[in-house]
């Protein structure tokens, strides 16, 4: 039937044409909607109780590693939730908004003022931002095009890491120094500001306070990245001379995932602010809501309520209930260990035991515990099967729950006392294959793909050499087991860090297989090929170079 004809039939029904599009009627009288309502009704529907997520096929976990942003951070505070649900009712002009924000978070921590971010990522691009443009709409409007503009920072080598590439994405040239001396003579007229990442190092020699100090000689301002920390009234980072602090909102202060937190020298603040959403700037497109503003407030409130001491207690109980659990199986043994510094304050239990013993190494307990239901993350693990002796798994009691605990200690002693038998293709039989020498390495991602070199040299089984990519190369340390092949290489690139972690197996003059890219491989490991370099045949040839 034709819509025309749909809508003429609307006179005898009494129906309006307004009331029929509103309806779907019209569509369904011309025969246009009864396979998507269909369709609609066929397609299991999303549950909005406690089991939301298992509705659309995702599988939560019980956190035993600690505030990772990939394993979703932590968890809410309940006045976090109340204060967002509470600022999703009415609407606020966000300008006012920041400020009173600003003036109570500033009260509560001593800072001069404060804002929030889209995380602690998004409150280092403000930050620099703002150190780069300052007010000036103009310079703001250009960013990241520094033609004539600040557009160095300069970071104590100790400090450099994965996240100032939050700060890199302005284009900005990161200079590393050593020292004073070397800090002396890299402040120039293009200096920005000065990075330093809250580690134990920041107290050092070379720490926040003889950086900030000389910074300070020169008028350039200095940024603290201390995401993974707790606030500290009076602000410790503040206090040795910073200018700014950047926090994570969904870590140790339990406030939204999605928020951080900048406090510091007012001026400074203020342009942050200038530099980030909803003004049309670099910032733009990390926009904090007003939902989120609230929450990230209301966290900040309840950090100087919250009974510490009491929550500090409840997590070595958590850990004296596993350990006295697992080392009720013979040669397990624990050990608590104490944090060193202000991030990621918690204590840490490590579980013990020979793994040739037992017959399970630190590994594969932390596979079989991911994949297993209750499905539980542990903070880590040390040792495996090839290398044979003492393994470990490690417990992290920060973000775990009420009940986790018990869940925890009964799944580490079942596999543990009793381990399931574990993969034997790990030890084929035969004679080891050659291969030493140069390969011509091709590896295709998720999308796209490239072409790098490998320089591999043998010992027996065991594999070493260089992986030549694109801008950086690596050192290789790997194995062979009969015709197949394990290598690994940890590149670096500025500050960051990237892996991959080849497996395959060797046919004639080629290898194939898959490489693990660590966290980019969520849709699956890259395929790699790779064969046999041929010297005098025209083709690439890759020449080991330096890490940048």
């Amino acid at each position: 039937m034709s819509i025309l004809k749909a809508l003429r039939r609307t006179k005898s029904s009494g129906l309006s044409r307004r009331e029929l599009f509103r309806n779907g009627g019209l569509l369904a009288a011309a025969g246009l909607a009864p396979a998507a309502v269909s369709s609609a009704a066929a397609a299991p529907s999303m549950s909005f109780g406690s089991d939301m997520y298992q509705s659309i096929g995702v599988r939560p976990v019980i956190n035993a590693k600690g505030t990772f942003t990939v394993m979703s951070g932590s968890l809410m505070l309940p006045e976090c939730r109340q204060a967002m649900q509470e600022a999703s009712q009415n609407f606020v002009q966000l300008d006012e908004l920041m400020a009173g924000i600003g003036k109570r978070i500033a009260e509560i921590t001593g800072a001069e003022s404060a804002i929030v971010s889209s995380g602690c990522a998004a409150a280092l691009v403000h930050a620099t931002s703002a150190c780069i443009a300052g007010g000036n709409p103009e310079r703001i409007a250009r960013l990241p095009d520094l033609e004539g503009l600040k557009s160095e920072i300069i970071a104590p080598s100790w400090s450099r890491n994965t996240y100032d590439q939050a700060v890199r994405m302005l284009g900005i040239k990161f200079i590393e120094v050593e020292n004073e001396q070397e800090m002396r003579r890299a402040i120039s007229a293009k200096t920005a500001m000065v990075m330093v990442l809250a580690t134990t190092r920041d107290k050092g020699p070379f720490g926040l306070k003889e950086i900030a100090s000389v910074a300070h000689e020169y008028d350039v301002p200095v940024l603290v990245d201390a995401a993974a920390e707790g606030l500290t009234i009076p602000n410790v980072h503040l206090e040795r001379g910073a200018d700014l602090v950047a926090y994570s909102g969904g870590k140790a202060l339990r406030g939204p995932q999605s928020a951080g937190l900048l406090i510091g020298r007012k001026d400074l603040i203020a342009a942050a602010w200038l530099n980030s959403a909803p003004h049309h700037a670099f910032g733009r497109p990390m926009k904090v809501g007003k939902e989120d503003a609230m929450g990230m407030l209301a966290a900040v409130e309840m950090w100087v309520k919250r009974d510490h001491e009491a929550e500090w207690k409840t997590w070595e109980s958590w850990l004296a209930e596993i350990a006295n659990s697992v080392e009720r199986v013979s040669g397990v043994t624990t050990e608590v260990s104490q944090p060193r510094g202000l991030s990621n304050h918690s204590p840490r239990l490590s579980v013990k035991w020979d793994g040739d013993r037992i017959g399970i190494f630190g590994d594969e307990v932390e596979k079989l515990l991911f994949k297993g239901d209750p499905r539980i993350v542990l903070a880590g693990s040390r040792g495996r099967r090839r290398s044979g002796g003492e393994t470990s798994v490690t417990i992290m009691p920060w973000q775990m729950q009420p009940g986790n605990a018990k869940v925890i200690a009964a799944e580490l002693h079942r596999v543990l006392s009793k381990p399931p038998e574990m993969d034997s293709k790990g030890s084929p039989s035969g004679p080891n294959v050659d291969v030493a020498g140069q390969w011509e390495l091709h590896i295709d991602y998720v999308l796209g793909s490239a072409d790098n070199g490998l320089f591999l040299e043998q010992s027996g089984d065991d594999l070493h050499g260089t992986h030549v990519g694109e801008a950086t190369a690596a050192d290789i340390r790997g194995w062979v087991e009969g015709n197949r092949v394990h290598f690994m290489a940890r590149h670096r690139y500025e500050g960051s860090g990237f892996g991959f972690t080849f497996s395959g197996h060797l046919n004639g003059d080629t290898m194939e297989g898959e490489v693990d890219l660590g966290e980019y491989t969520p849709y699956g490991p890259a395929k790699w090929s790779a064969k046999r370099h041929e010297y005098g045949r025209p083709g690439p040839v890759f020449r080991p170079q330096k890490n940048v």
